[in-house]
């Protein structure tokens, strides 16, 4: 298996999640959420519809999810009055027709609209990834490791990097204002988050079935996981798998994009 653990330790609180039977190789299913608008790149088109490399950056990132070996269907969760114009830009995009592109409409917000894209995964699909349409190069064997961490049994599991930088918790206050430092976290404990997350697909609809997630947490799939008091473990992220949230990511994500072009592993 790829990577290795590390555990973000839960006590379990729910042993029928914890111990459900998983059949040895369950399909995985992929969910991407791209109903928002992405305000942080400026006006204009949503976020996941700009392009990057010529190419919309949800194009990039559902052909990284379908590229991967693991992966046998992608449900991309579009603007509830954008799912016809979705549809035609993936169908226009050259996408592997060797594997299933299913796109329906989102809610209000995130949570919402991952809860409707797992609800268009059928049954038969056991492992359920989230990823966002924003991380456009995610490599393919990050993808390949995350799902291959829930099949051997992990109930959730999330690709991180570990911390270039020290981190400092402070008192927030109003925006360029000095704000007092409470403390400086161990950095050798703390990790980066990406995604693709990845799930037991009961353990996902249990988490959005009971827990409403506010602030940051709803943007972190893994972190309803934990307030069910399941175990949530850590395999390596990859360096080229950031967020494309400001425009300067995208700078970064074009050089990225002409590097793996020129090397011929696009």
């Amino acid at each position: 298996m790829p990577g290795t653990f590390e555990a973000i330790p839960n006590s379990a609180k729910d042993t029928n999640l914890t111990t459900s039977p998983t059949p040895a190789t369950p399909a995985v299913a992929a969910v991407i959420p791209a109903a928002g608008r992405g305000v942080r790149l400026g006006p204009g088109a949503p976020k996941a519809l700009r392009a990057l490399g010529g190419v919309p950056i949800l194009v990039h990132a559902v052909r990284a999810l379908i590229q991967a070996r693991a992966v046998s269907l992608v449900v991309v969760v579009a603007p509830a009055d954008g799912v016809a114009e979705v549809r035609a830009l993936l169908d226009s995009n050259g996408l592997p027709e060797s594997k299933e592109i299913t796109v329906v409409a989102g809610g209000d917000s995130r949570q919402e609209s991952v809860r409707l894209g797992l609800a268009a995964v059928p049954d038969d699909f056991g492992v359920v990834l989230v990823h966002d349409a924003a991380r456009p190069l995610v490599p393919v064997e990050t993808v390949d490791a995350v799902a291959a961490a829930v099949r051997a049994g992990a109930p959730a599991v999330v690709p991180a990097l570990p911390l270039a930088d020290t981190v400092k918790e402070v008192v927030p206050g109003a925006a360029g204002d000095p704000e007092p430092v409470v403390a400086t976290p161990e950095r050798a404990r703390l990790r980066a988050v990406q995604t693709p997350q990845g799930f037991r697909r009961d353990v996902l609809a249990e988490a959005h079935r009971t827990i409403t997630a506010e602030g940051e947490g709803a943007t972190d799939d893994a972190g309803m996981v934990e307030q069910l008091g399941l175990p949530v473990v850590v395999v390596p992220g990859h360096e080229e798998a950031f967020k494309v949230t400001r425009p300067l990511d995208l700078v970064l994500a074009e050089a990225v994009l002409a590097r793996r072009r020129a090397a011929d592993v696009y």
